[in-house]
């Protein structure tokens, strides 16, 4: 059996990667990504830790122009309803850039599979766990994105009926994410919407409790 131990050079290439991860918009136009390498991170996702071993993702590779134009009709849609629910800060969030389907080199959707109905094994009382599964297996695809130099942002602004019509799945499948993969000008050493002053990272301090939800 193999030393089941990493090295400390391994172990800060671990941290590195997860704290260099960012949720990109901007990529580098008419690039594209090694074959070898999509079929990498593919597998990393597939890697990923599921509920039962339900595996209850899908991945859908957009290689239509028409059909990746479609999508990105379907999400601006959703950016100007998003731009008006938020009020006060609709212009505010108009400016900013909140996708990259036009100009990334790779672009999936990621589904939730149909026929999960028949997993009982750990969703009896939480169903949401295949969700939670399928976030686990993007989250893989990102950190290996990111280790192959490529940047990836997660896509959320859309219905998902009519992506889910507009590429053919069954009625019990569901798309939950629009991703967006490639070659990126550069990795910010910030989260975007930390220098586009739209929100701000809190503190460890604050998620974490003893016990109980409260504690002094």
């Amino acid at each position: 059996m193999a030393d089941p131990s990493f090295t400390a050079q391994e172990r800060r290439a671990v941290y590195r990667v997860i704290a260099e991860r960012r949720d990109m918009r901007r990529f580098l136009p008419d690039s594209t990504v090694d074959p070898n390498v999509l079929t990498r991170l593919l597998a990393a996702a597939h890697a990923a830790p599921s509920v039962g071993l339900m595996q209850p993702w899908r991945f859908v590779r957009i290689t239509d122009d028409t059909l990746r134009q479609r999508i990105h009709t379907l999400v601006d849609e959703e950016r100007h309803r998003t731009a008006r629910a938020l009020g006060r800060r609709e212009q505010e969030f108009l400016a900013l850039k909140v996708e990259g389907i036009r100009d990334c080199a790779e672009l999936l959707v990621v589904a939730l599979r149909d026929g999960r109905g028949a997993h009982i094994f750990g969703r009896r009382t939480l169903p949401q766990m295949d969700l939670a599964s399928v976030s686990c297996a993007i989250q893989n695809l990102w950190l290996a994105a990111r280790a192959e130099g490529l940047g990836m942002g997660w896509v959320s602004l859309f219905e998902p009926r009519p992506l889910a019509q507009l590429l053919g799945m069954p009625a019990d499948a569901e798309p939950v994410a629009i991703l967006c993969l490639g070659p990126v000008p550069e990795f910010p050493d910030r989260p975007a919407l930390e220098l586009d002053d739209w929100a701000y990272r809190k503190p460890l301090s604050e998620f974490i409790s003893e016990n109980s939800w409260e504690q002094p």
